[in-house]
Order: C-alpha cells, then sequence, then structure tokens
C-alpha cells in the first residue's frame, strides 16, 4: 500500500497537521502493509485510492459512520473488489486516525450488513456482491439463478404429511385439521447453502407429491407438469429476523445472523389458494429490490 501526505488546517487550534490518503497495490487481490511515513517518489502510489478525510467537526455523523461510507464508496466506485483484503485493524486505525474501537465499530457494522466477511486467522475481505432478489416477481429460484450465472441446487431437509392447524387451514381455505403437506428445502448456489424454503400444500389438491424429485425440479415446475397448476399470483410480505438455532446450522451462518424472511401466500388463476411459504434468505447474500409507478398527488 501506498500513502501520500498533505495538509489539513484545524480550524478550531489554527494549525496545520499531515492527511493521510490511502493508496492500494493489488497483488493477489491482497493489500500491502504500508509503511507510516511520509512518502517518497520510490514509494508512492501511482493511483492512489483518495479516502475522504473524516470530518471530526460533523458531531452529527458519528466517526464509525464516516469510515463505513468511505469504505462503501470504494466498493462503488471499483476501486475495492469483492475478495479484496483490508489492511490489519491497526494498520487502517493508523491511516484514518482513529483508534481501534472506533474502527472496529465500523467493521462490525458492515460485517452485520453482509458487506465485509471476516476469516479466522486470515483477515476481513471485501464480501460478495449481493444477489438482486425481485420482490414483486413471482420467478423459479432455479431459473431466475441461472440466469445470473450461479449453479443452483437443492436438499430436501424433511418431506411430511401432518394436520392442518387453524390459521393455516383458514389461509389456505381448508377444513381445520385437513392433511398437509409440511416440505423444507435448502438451495444453494454454486455449492454454498442461501436460502431454506418451508413449503406447505394441501394433500388432496396434490395427492402422491412425494414421488417426484424436488431435489432437481422447480415445486412450481412439478406443479405446473404433473398437476395443471400454475401460480397466477401471491401475496407477499418481507421481514429482517435473526438466524435460530436450526437456521443457522441449515444455512451456516453464526447464530442470530440476520435473515429475510418472506411470507408467501400464492394463487392460482381462479384465486384459489395454492400454497404457502416461509423462506429465509441469508442476508449477506440477497438484497430484495422493487420498482415503484409514479407518485400519486
Amino acid at each position: 500500500m501506498g500513502a501520500a501526505w498533505g495538509q489539513r488546517v484545524d480550524i478550531i487550534n489554527h494549525t496545520c497537521y499531515p492527511v493521510l490518503e490511502i493508496g492500494i497495490y493489488h497483488q493477489t487481490n491482497l493489500f500491502k502493509t504500508a509503511q507510516m511515513t511520509s512518502p517518497t517518489a520510490e514509494n508512492a502510489s501511482p493511483n492512489p485510492l483518495q479516502f475522504k478525510p473524516l470530518n471530526r467537526l460533523v458531531a452529527s455523523v458519528p466517526l464509525y459512520i464516516q469510515i463505513a461510507e468511505g469504505l462503501l464508496n470504494w466498493v462503488d466506485s471499483g476501486r475495492l473488489a469483492p475478495g479484496d483484503r483490508l489492511p490489519p485493524e491497526r494498520d487502517l486505525s493508523q491511516m484514518l486516525g482513529v483508534n481501534r474501537m472506533t474502527l472496529r465499530h465500523a467493521l462490525e457494522m458492515l460485517e452485520a450488513q453482509g458487506l465485509l466477511a471476516r476469516r479466522q486467522g486470515a483477515g476481513t475481505y471485501i464480501a460478495d456482491r449481493k444477489i438482486e432478489r425481485q420482490a414483486g416477481q413471482l420467478v423459479s429460484f432455479t431459473k431466475r439463478m441461472r440466469e445470473q450465472g450461479f449453479t443452483p441446487g437443492a436438499r430436501v431437509v424433511s418431506f411430511e404429511e401432518r394436520p392442518c392447524g387453524a390459521a393455516l387451514a383458514a389461509a389456505l381455505r381448508l377444513p381445520t385439521s385437513a392433511p398437509i403437506y409440511d416440505i423444507r428445502r435448502l438451495r444453494f448456489l454454486n455449492g454454498q447453502p442461501v436460502l431454506l424454503e418451508h413449503y406447505t400444500l394441501p394433500i388432496m389438491r396434490f395427492s402422491c407429491l412425494a414421488q417426484y424429485d424436488l431435489e432437481r425440479h422447480s415445486l412450481y415446475e412439478v406443479l405446473h407438469e404433473h398437476y395443471g397448476v400454475d401460480v397466477h399470483r401471491a401475496r407477499l410480505s418481507l421481514e429482517a429476523v435473526l438466524a435460530t438455532a436450526y437456521e443457522s446450522e441449515q444455512l451456516l451462518v453464526p447464530l442470530s445472523a440476520p435473515l429475510m424472511l418472506e411470507r408467501r401466500l400464492s394463487y392460482d388463476a381462479l384465486g384459489a389458494p395454492v400454497e404457502h411459504g416461509q423462506d429465509h434468505y441469508r442476508g449477506d447474500r440477497f438484497q430484495f429490490v422493487t420498482e415503484t409507478a409514479a407518485l400519486a398527488l
């Protein structure tokens, strides 16, 4: 890592002190350790990354927020790419002129948002870019992920038949205690678990569903090809939740890691309920996007 020194005026004390502008050499996606000395022409970075100086006079914006926003600006500008490693905390805190506790607060916030990944004994890295999930569209997960260049996979965690509870029976328009399928399926992208699906469907409408391979085929594909049922619309709700011990184990995330819970009730073309779903998406891998119509005045 190279560095360029400038001068910043302390308005309060009317004094000048050096400000570090951080430059990065990329070498196998790792950062070189910086020498915290004034650089010469030999070690100055030919393409320095300009980190916006921290504004200590803006009391309403904490320093750790400014640090986090500065790192995000690097990522958005392409100066930092997924897989790049940040300098050690001690070096980075010295570069920014803040204590390690303040820096750690910024890094922990970005890690909780899935923007940084810490690897035990290896350092802190820029995480992979999040996958966009169109919140307002009903598209097969398999089809959508293949279109984005991923290799999707699936594993059925459980497939059970049980009586339906009162609330779910009302949603699916079934008698209380009517038999339903209760299916949990884990979805993978390039071998990594990213989504835990939970479906419930009425047995009386979809008899013998267990004979179809839900690890190789989309549920909606099976319903279309073997039962002549297509999902025409759905009511969706999104809620940020924390991973339980079960979800943590299945998705390979820490306990209480952020997840996005999608609750769904889908309907066929005649308006009859088809299935009820509760899907948990890893918060570090997905972001939900939607488009809105023009503002109604």
